[in-house]
């Protein structure tokens, strides 16, 4: 098959894209991918470095309040679905699937109009806004969460089907990722990781609770800071006064092993974006959720309240987040053994490795229902 993937801004967009991709080359050797995003967006550069080749349209977000950009949007939609077209005619897609992002609006759309066949991916419990609007056009719509269907109910195929980054993130080798950390096998390590651009808040919270590690002398923490804070997080590392505490945390910029590590990995600290959810499910990773209060919606305390009610995870809201809090709740898990096992389990047990296949199936469905 040729399949048009589109989806960006952020990670949470880009990587469920991909997984998808690979899923359907997986099942069809030879199968071609292309990916239409924007330059601005991180797909811009992830997703060339996967190999996969891209192409670019000029479109920004709808504001939310009136605002004279929002014209100026609106005409950027209307040349970016004629780009979209051009791309599409000269490329001739069996399917153009879309994974949120403004940039899906107008490939998504133009696609639809061709009568190309178009599958969206919702990965949160809250639809974003260009899926919302896009479902009016689709074929098929896969979603992460079962509370999500309700929201399309008008589109002709709708599936529970999971997050593919939940099948992408499998297979990891724990000793690999031990390596990689410079840790030895079967090290007790909490991963602190705030998504592809990292979060400021969920970092400081976190190294205040690394401070306090001589209270948990066989713990270690691995943060992943993303590029922007590194140097902060350093400097604000470098400040712990015991050598001994200062030895069990280990900074890096970003993890790009992530499937090696978190198979190592004790406990997550991490933001509740919905990729991260598939992926700390799928493995069995027991988390402690602190949802971005800057998205949409706040889809991600409802994404973390999902795994909370099924017992794989606790939540702290980022307005009562601090180190000591923190600190506490990564010590009620890690001394409680038994808590931390079930709680494994429970995360386990809502996980859905099987999430790319599942997708694939629809898709393969929807490119022959158009095709009869």
């Amino acid at each position: 098959m040729r399949i048009v993937l589109t989806g960006g801004g952020t990670g949470g967009h880009i990587y469920p894209a991909l997984a998808i991709g690979r899923e359907v080359v997986r099942r069809e050797p030879g199968s071609e991918l292309l990916y239409i995003g924007t330059k601005r967006g991180l797909e811009s550069r992830i997703v060339p470095e996967q190999g996969v080749r891209f192409e670019s349209i000029d479109i920004t977000g709808i504001r939310r309040s009136l605002s004279i950009e929002n014209i100026r949007t609106a005409v950027r939609f209307i040349r970016g679905v004629r780009r979209a077209k051009s791309l599409l005619r000269a490329y001739g897609p069996d399917a153009v699937v879309g994974t949120g992002g403004y940039v899906c609006g107008p490939v998504v759309y133009a696609a639809a109009k061709l009568g190309i066949p178009t599958l969206l991916h919702e990965q949160n419990v809250v639809p974003g806004l260009t899926n919302k609007f896009l479902s009016r056009y689709a074929d098929a719509v896969a979603v992460s969460f079962a509370d999500s269907k309700p929201h399309f109910a008008k589109v002709k195929s709708v599936e529970y089907a999971g997050n593919p980054c939940a099948t992408a993130i499998l297979g990891g080798d724990p000793q690999r990722g031990y390596a990689s950390l410079g840790l030895a096998p079967g090290t007790r390590f909490v991963l602190v990781v705030g998504g592809s651009r990292g979060a400021q808040a969920l970092n400081r919270a976190a190294a205040e609770a690394a401070a306090k590690l001589a209270g948990l002398p066989d713990v270690h923490f691995v943060f992943a800071t993303g590029e922007r804070y590194y140097e902060e997080m350093r400097s604000e590392l470098d400040r712990i006064g015991d050598p001994a505490v200062a030895a069990r945390v280990h900074v890096k910029p970003y993890i790009s092993n992530m499937a090696e590590v978190l198979a190592a990995t004790s406990l997550v600290v991490g933001r509740a974006g919905a990729s991260f959810i598939a992926e700390f499910t799928a493995i069995g990773v027991p988390a402690i959720y602190v949802p971005s209060p800057n998205v949409t919606n706040n889809h991600q305390q409802a994404n973390a309240e999902s795994v909370v009610q099924a017992g794989g995870g606790v939540m702290i809201v980022e307005r009562e987040l601090s180190g000591t809090k923190l600190f506490e709740a990564v010590a009620g898990i890690m001394n409680d053994e038994p808590r931390r096992l079930r709680m494994a389990e429970s995360a386990r047990s809502i996980g859905m490795p099987e999430a790319a296949g599942i997708i694939y199936e629809q898709l393969v469905s929807a490119v022959r229902a158009a095709r009869t």
